[in-house]
């Protein structure tokens, strides 16, 4: 007698079509197609919990740079003075403060200011 594992398979169908719950069509009725739109939104989800991460990066350079131009400093600037003056701040927060609380985001631009001023070389880099 031949054995076909059908409650498993059965089982494994059902959850494949069950994450296709949403899915338009054949995508969502029929194993076949579920199992390769699944399979395609994996890898996309995969793919872009990365590209996610690169996105919100450039997203707070750019609300940084605008906001210490504002304060009249440019962002490499900002940057490089803050880790001279060994602030352990990452990007997420400094944009943060920049967008919502002024005065704190002004006090981390004279902070880096003032360590770009007594940072070694600073002399040659305004000759």
């Amino acid at each position: 007698m031949r054995v076909t594992n059908s409650p498993a398979s059965r089982k494994r169908r059902g959850r494949m079509l069950q994450a296709a719950k949403g899915f338009r069509l054949k995508r969502s009725k029929l194993y076949r197609y579920a199992s390769d739109a699944v399979d395609h939104g994996r890898q996309y989800a995969y793919r872009d919990r990365r590209t996610k991460k690169r996105l919100f990066r450039y997203l707070w350079q750019a609300r940084i740079n605008a906001a210490a131009r504002e304060a009249g400093i440019t962002y490499s600037r900002l940057i490089e003075g803050l880790k001279a003056a060994k602030v352990a701040l990452d990007r997420k927060i400094i944009a943060d403060l920049a967008a919502t609380d002024i005065a704190a985001f002004q006090e981390l631009v004279n902070i880096a200011k003032n360590a770009l001023s007594t940072k070694p070389g600073a002399a040659l880099a305004k000759a």
